[in-house]
């Protein structure tokens, strides 16, 4: 498996390019650092990264802002050993992560359910949001995500649950909370067996509580047929300025 550095066009003029460049250069450091120690440890040949000389090239890295260092190497490593659960071996950026977050009717939002959580870079987004009577619930299968959760956020309203999202509706059972405001996704469908996919946007649907909705991100538009099987409105988006770029589908009944 190599490993990829993707580059692309800065968008946007004046001071939000400055503020885009000005990410990219930040994070360059960090992003090489951590992909070179993860790729020498799990026998992955290295990439050549290019200098970031000019606007044009950019590589974004937008982790939390808690323990940065070791969120990236964190995610990283494991990457490598789950790439089919990961999907993307950088986490979500903040452009992916405010597209989600003006979804949401934070004055409405009392329960809220994410697949996948990873390191916690779109979690403690919505922590910093959602009311104080709300509660954050995150299924992770990967336990040393489920470590550092339960470690990085001590948070009375987070949940942090090891298990599967296809578990969804015994999970939000077993603490007592009858379904679900919003529940996010971006764990890779694509890359899952049929019927485990089939299970968990199924369950989704069922464990989504009126006016309810599913926030899906995807890097490919594999999962929309799916989508459109069991949800009847579907809106989409993209943001090209994630890495990779995102396919957004926002679901409702």
């Amino acid at each position: 498996m190599q490993v990829l550095v993707f580059h692309g066009r800065s968008r946007g003029k004046g001071q939000h390019r400055e503020r885009v460049d000005c990410t990219l250069r930040r994070h360059l450091w960090q992003a090489a650092h951590s992909v070179r120690h993860c790729a020498d440890r799990h026998g992955q040949p290295r990439y050549r990264a290019s200098r970031i000389t000019e606007p044009e090239k950019q590589i974004i890295v937008q982790t939390a802002k808690h323990s940065r260092s070791e969120q990236a190497l964190l995610f990283a490593r494991n990457f490598f050993k789950h790439p089919k659960m990961l999907g993307s071996l950088i986490p979500s950026s903040r452009f992916l992560i405010e597209h989600l977050m003006k979804q949401i009717r934070w004055d409405k939002a009392r329960v809220i359910v994410e697949y996948g959580p990873g390191v916690g870079t779109i979690s403690q987004e919505l922590l910093r949001r959602m009311s104080k009577d709300a509660k954050l619930v995150v299924i992770e299968m990967n336990a040393d995500f489920v470590d550092f959760m339960r470690r990085q956020f001590p948070d009375p309203r987070l949940h942090v649950v090891h298990g599967s999202a296809a578990d969804v509706d015994a999970i939000l059972a077993r603490l007592g909370l009858r379904g679900a405001d919003y529940v996010l996704s971006g764990i890779p469908f694509s890359t899952m067996p049929a019927e485990v996919r089939s299970a968990i946007i199924d369950k989704t649907r069922a464990a989504l509580r009126p006016k309810g909705k599913f926030l899906v991100y995807q890097f490919s538009r594999a999962v929309h047929p799916h989508l459109q099987q069991v949800f009847t409105n579907i809106r989409r988006e993209y943001e090209p300025l994630n890495i990779l770029p995102a396919h957004l589908y926002y679901c409702s009944a």
